[in-house]
């Protein structure tokens, strides 16, 4: 359990700006309105999915429809596209937190499209990221899903930010970035034609740092390769690639031990740590402050190759 999990103490060092606001009170309001876009999205929708992939933003997620929907069921399955070259400290997490909380979690494997010749990769080392458009698609399709909920925050990536809260999707489960609606005053227009949908991001407005902040206050176990560790890598296009089965070192690359943390979990392939000495959240909180780096800026290796590579993939139905 201990190599899966790491459960932190609640960090206590927040302080106050005076007697009566404390310094995380922004985390109530952020809560607050997550909390809103949930239940709205469910009472528009029929059929909702959450999207859980053991990640640290559906982590938090899953904490927002335990206060949103407990103490009943929650009103939707979780769902996990799985690239089967994701990281197993992740997966058995992912399978361990939906135990515990009881909850469906349907998985659907970019491997089993590969199989079925729904994704044709062009070698074999390839990265399956990119492809889970296709067997998410197929997933919608099958289980009729009219809305998923995603984890995407606007200060990820700089074509995350053009989307919002509520994002429509049309048969084909493209968007349309110049064919947006409008969301004045926080309402939401949740109506869909039978075989469109929608992505719904509760966490929109939220940062890397509120993140951690949430998750420390609400005291939330992650995966323990957030937390700082020693990990063979190789220097690869600016970045730290780690060493595998899946992604050995290439031509001319010598692997070095170096102490790293990741700031996203993802496809191995294409998933970079960062040098790190945060043992614990207090740490990663004091990191993320000084950062100048967006997480995927800092350790995605496929948002390397175009400015326009996520809008491009968000177009044809990526989450």
């Amino acid at each position: 359990m201990s190599a899966v999990l790491k459960r932190q103490n609640q960090y206590e060092s927040f302080g106050t700006l005076n007697q009566d606001l404390p310094v995380n009170a922004h985390l109530d309001w952020l809560e607050s309105e997550a909390i809103h876009i949930m239940r709205e999205v469910v009472a528009e929708t029929s059929n909702p999915a959450l999207l859980f992939s053991g990640g640290k933003d559906s982590i938090v997620m899953l904490r927002l429809a335990e206060k949103a929907f407990r103490p009943d069921r929650f009103p939707f399955p979780l769902l996990h596209i799985d690239t089967e070259h994701n990281f197993r400290e992740v997966i058995d997490f992912r399978d361990l937190r939906a135990a515990e909380l009881g909850e469906k979690l349907i998985v659907r494997s970019v491997q089993t499209s590969i199989d079925t010749g729904r994704v044709v990769l062009r070698r074999a080392d390839e990265s399956r990221n990119v492809h889970q458009t296709v067997t998410l698609l197929d997933a919608i399709r099958e289980f009729e899903f009219d809305a998923l909920f995603g984890g995407a925050r606007r200060d990820e990536e700089k074509a995350r930010a053009k989307e919002r809260i509520l994002s429509h999707r049309d048969e084909f489960g493209q968007w349309d970035p110049k064919n947006q609606r409008p969301e004045l005053w926080d309402l939401y227009n949740a109506r869909v034609h039978r075989g469109e949908h929608l992505r719904a991001f509760p966490i929109s407005n939220w940062t890397e740092l509120d993140v951690w902040q949430y998750i420390a206050r609400e005291n939330l176990q992650v995966p323990g390769i957030y937390f700082a560790h020693e990990r063979l890598v190789v220097e690869r296009n600016g970045l730290l690639a780690p060493v595998t089965e899946l992604t050995p070192p290439r031509a001319n690359e010598s692997a070095v031990l170096r102490k790293v943390r990741f700031r996203t979990v993802g496809d191995i392939t294409c998933t970079c740590p960062v040098l790190s000495t945060a043992t614990d959240i207090a740490a990663i909180l004091t990191e993320t402050a000084l950062s100048r780096v967006t997480e995927r800026g800092a350790t995605r290796m496929d948002d390397q190759t175009s400015d326009a590579s996520m809008e491009l993939r968000k177009k044809e139905g990526y989450f």
